[in-house]
């Protein structure tokens, strides 16, 4: 992103930080969409579920700073807290997340940061989700700012999960009791159990389909 000290900490300053992460949020979220419909055309077949978008609040950005020790100002809103606009992509199958993944790091208009493959290398808890951080240049009258997107990238089962840890997580305020965080990884066993089971159903079918149009032909 732009150097964040050519904005000001005052009103003006973070409402023009949360101008741009507005923007790039519509820009990726207009990409994604146009890649879900490329590639429902081109192979009949919708790799997405649905999609989520949000801006995290002034209130939970400030949160998030002072949880890690930082003072409330755009420098260390901009440098700081990367999942300040986040996209969440959820698909049927795990094989759709990386096709996906490789789809948006090939967008030319979009730099790929950094990637959390907490898929293959899940978290201590049990979550699992692909991260990524990309850019999206934003064209304002006077300069063109890099932007900061986190992009969420997970299955149905993994959101499920994902959203139970995540009240937990607040309904405890971190400090969940052993025996719960204990159910939650067994649950997330589960769920990957049930990730590996649909995608090789989901296979079997694709196979079972192509043999019946060998024989009808």
């Amino acid at each position: 992103m732009a150097d964040p000290t050519l904005f000001s900490d005052d009103v003006d300053g973070w409402n023009t930080v949360m101008f741009l992460y507005n923007s790039a949020l519509k820009e990726v979220n207009t990409k994604i969409e146009i890649l879900n419909d490329e590639f429902r055309h081109v192979h009949n077949y919708n790799p997405i579920e649905y999609v989520k978008s949000r801006v995290k609040t002034p209130e939970s950005i400030v949160k998030k700073l002072r949880r890690h020790g930082y003072d409330s100002s755009v420098a260390n809103m901009v440098n700081h807290v990367n999942d300040i606009a986040g996209i969440r992509i959820v698909c049927s199958f795990t094989s759709d997340i990386y096709k996906l993944a490789e789809m948006i790091g090939k967008q030319n208009d979009l730099t790929v940061v950094s990637v959390k493959d907490y898929i293959r290398h899940p978290k201590q808890s049990g979550y699992k989700s692909y991260h990524m951080l990309v850019t999206v240049p934003i064209f304002m009258t006077d300069r063109v700012v890099d932007t900061k997107v986190e992009v969420q990238i997970r299955t149905i089962a993994m959101d499920f999960w994902a959203s139970l840890e995540h009240k937990i997580y607040y309904k405890f305020e971190g400090n969940a009791p052993e025996y719960i965080s204990h159910d939650l990884r067994e649950c997330a066993g589960i769920v990957s159990m049930l990730d590996d089971k649909m995608l090789s159903l989901n296979e079997a079918i694709g196979k079972a389909r192509t043999e019946q149009e060998d024989e009808a032909s």
